[in-house]
């Protein structure tokens, strides 16, 4: 079955996980601004950084027959130092019309601290001057449920921001409800230890169903898997699902959110 990991660290892999992702089906990936394994030290690291996302990953996915598209933003994980956090912003708006570039993110909130909320808000403002769509980071473990309802409310709190142009990701069994009643998209990260496996994924679609939700690997510096959506597309055969229902959360659902776009210029494989 073909298939879009909508979130995908894919700086952090070696080239033959691209290999691997085309051989199990994946003709699309969305790969979000994050942290790199360190705090970086100027601007022009970020510019260094965001080039690297738009041109060379762009050209190297496409070597596998994956098309790439990827996010620009600040990181909550870097988001302490405002003064670094403010120059980065100011500057994303060169890159927005790069080819590929589907909006700001992956923004949000780490510790939930008063500087990752203040930068969070300044890139809110940045998507809705510029009418970009949105990717939410929200915090790992036992910080999440807080910090998700905090990033709602400030969602919530700024009209401009239309909540189907906004997903927010990493969402678990205690928030995924919280996400989709504001009517927000969210996305389920598959990772080997903590937010979700491929099996807890099914059970919340299960329970809450296939509309405005997809899955993604996250592949990033920490224990990952970059082919963890064939392994929730395989635990949903093995449940009985059909294929039209899998199909909508791996292929259709991120189509769909990243088609209000003009960058996202996806070519179905014939």
């Amino acid at each position: 079955m073909d298939y879009i990991d909508p979130h995908i660290h894919m700086v952090s892999r070696i080239t033959d996980d691209y290999e691997r992702l085309a051989r199990a089906g994946c003709v699309a990936i969305s790969e979000p601004a994050f942290w790199a394994g360190f705090d970086r030290g100027s601007a022009e690291a970020f510019r260094d950084y965001f080039r690297q996302l738009i041109d060379f990953e762009r050209r190297r996915a496409g070597q596998y027959g994956i098309q790439h598209y990827c996010w620009l933003c600040i990181n909550a994980k870097e988001a302490e130092n405002v003064e670094l956090a403010r120059e980065v912003i100011s500057m994303i708006p060169e890159f927005l019309n790069e080819p590929g570039v589907l909006g700001i993110g992956e923004i949000g909130l780490n510790k939930n601290t008063m500087n990752e909320s203040t930068i969070f808000l300044e890139q809110v403002d940045l998507a809705a001057r510029h009418d970009e769509l949105i990717l939410v980071h929200t915090p790992h473990l036992e910080d999440k449920y807080k910090g998700t309802r905090m990033i709602i409310d400030m969602l919530k709190g700024d009209s401009r921001i239309r909540p189907d142009r906004v997903l927010i990701d990493h969402v678990e069994e205690h928030t995924v409800e919280l996400a989709l009643d504001n009517g927000f998209w969210c996305g389920m990260t598959l990772y080997p230890v903590t937010k979700c496996t491929p099996a807890r994924s099914s059970d919340i679609i299960e329970k809450h169903g296939t509309e405005r939700i997809m899955v993604n690997s996250a592949g990033d510096w920490g224990p990952s898997d970059p082919t963890a959506v064939p392994k929730f597309i395989h635990e949903m055969r093995m449940r009985g699902h059909d294929e039209s229902t899998i199909r909508k959360i791996v292929y259709d659902n991120p189509r769909t959110f990243f088609a209000q776009t003009n960058r996202f210029d996806f070519t179905p494989r014939s």
